[in-house]
């Protein structure tokens, strides 16, 4: 049954995106490429490669709109074995190491108001909380999103608002970015470091393609799919770049480099302590928020393969997504997987893990609709054609090469991942006698 419109599914998009990396990762981008100026170069390149992507999906969701994501995509356009390995991602990389990032961001945050309890512990029951919430019913998820949602996106714009105000950009903008650890010029443009920054960046942006995730509970699909995913993604990007250029040009440099709370020790250096709870507030909102979305949708992923025989039927609901009823048994594998990254887990690795083993399945979806609407004469639909697609790849496959060389123990997770999963795949495959019917 069809019961979200446009205004859902871009919410749906926006909560997904708006999480743990842009309030964590921007530290850690500040100590590798030392300088202000690039940390925000790296955001804004991130976000057009999203946007990229946000058109190359919004033209295979025209086509098959219908829930269940990368899975579904490349078991239609390439082979059923392909869509088993983008949700075998999705399981692990899409949505539960994210759902832990988000965790541990959360912990991290609130530890300024309850300093005795350890972080991963506020995480694990913030997990729990968004968990009851979905396997209790649709509505209620999508209306307490919803609104918390524009909460959010109101309360980010006044903070970048305000806090552009009160900077000195002619002296924000310098090599020396206030802290004295800045990159300077004579040492050219660091394109390896850029490259990881930007893997990095694409763990924050990772949520653009949220809608396709519940396809089949979008009305006028053709029409509102593309349309959140676009809208949804652009109006991240401006957040993105506006609350991250406050980030790094309030405060100086290696007071900020290599932290995790960045939101925290802007606002402190912008407004003091009541600045400092004041954004704490809005990013503890946004990242339980953010984990809500994504305890949403991963599910659907789960139970649509679970129906499509290639995870036990145990984790299939009956009726689930299409009978209006949120599919309970695949939320509690998702809470469950989603706990074990949070409590194994090291936020940076965690950060390389995610954008490597996820940008090659984003590729993947992108490669299979080019190729499937090229055998078929489908038209993109695209404004400029064949360029988002192109530039998409082009941009993630050089991100994650480079990314690998930088970087090879988290890739060499990621690449593990795909192996057992592929291994996976063949002992169900086997065990269904032939290929399975997806659709």
């Amino acid at each position: 049954m069809r019961q979200l419109g446009l205004t859902s599914a871009t919410a749906m998009v926006v909560a997904n995106m708006v999480g743990a990396g842009v309030f964590t990762t921007t530290g850690f981008l500040l100590a590798d490429l030392r300088s202000p100026g690039l940390v925000v170069l790296t955001w804004a390149v991130g976000g057009m490669v999203a946007l990229a992507g946000a058109l190359s999906y919004g033209a295979i969701a025209r086509e098959i709109p219908e829930s269940g994501g990368e899975y579904l995509f490349l078991s239609r356009t390439l082979h059923p074995s392909a869509g088993f390995l983008a949700g075998w991602v999705s399981l692990l990389a899409g949505f539960s190491a994210p759902l832990a990032a988000v965790a541990i961001g959360f912990g991290a945050y609130s530890n300024l108001w309850f300093p005795q309890w350890p972080p991963k512990l506020i995480g694990t029951i913030l997990l729990g909380g968004c968990a009851a919430i979905h396997v209790r019913s649709v509505t209620l998820g999508v209306r307490v999103q919803n609104g918390i949602v524009l909460l959010k996106v109101v309360a980010l714009l006044g903070f970048i608002l305000t806090g552009l105000s009160g900077l000195d950009f002619p002296e924000s903008f310098g090599w020396d970015g206030g802290g004295g650890t800045a990159r300077p010029p004579s040492t050219g443009f660091p394109y390896g470091v850029f490259a990881v920054s930007l893997v990095w960046v694409s763990f924050s942006y990772a949520g653009w393609n949220a809608a396709v995730y519940i396809g089949s509970e979008v009305t006028q699909p053709r029409r509102n799919l593309p349309g959140s995913l676009f809208l949804g993604t652009l109006l991240v990007m401006i957040l993105y770049v506006g609350v991250n250029g406050v980030f790094v040009f309030s405060t100086p440099s290696e007071v900020m480099a290599g932290q995790l709370e960045v939101g925290q020790i802007a606002a402190r250096h912008l407004g003091g302590r009541v600045w400092e709870h004041g954004i704490t507030a809005i990013i503890v909102v946004a990242l339980a928020t953010s984990a809500s979305a994504m305890m949403m949708a991963g599910p659907r992923v789960y139970h649509r393969m679970a129906s499509d025989g290639l995870l036990p039927t145990w984790w299939k609901d009956r009726g689930g997504c299409e009978a209006s009823s949120p599919p309970r048994r695949a939320i509690f594998l998702q809470w469950a997987v989603a706990v074990g990254f949070l409590w194994s887990g090291a936020f940076e690795a965690l950060l390389t893990y995610i954008g490597f083993t996820l940008g090659l399945s984003n590729v993947a979806v992108v490669i299979g609709m080019l190729i499937d609407f090229r055998r078929r004469q489908v038209p993109l639909g695209i404004p400029g054609g064949w360029t988002a697609p192109i530039l998409f790849v082009g941009a993630t496959v050089l991100a994650i090469g480079m990314a690998f060389q930088q970087k090879p123990v988290e890739c060499l997770w990621g690449s593990l991942t795909l192996v057992l999963g592929l291994g996976f795949y063949r002992l169900v495959d086997g065990r269904n006698k032939g290929r399975p019917s997806v659709g």
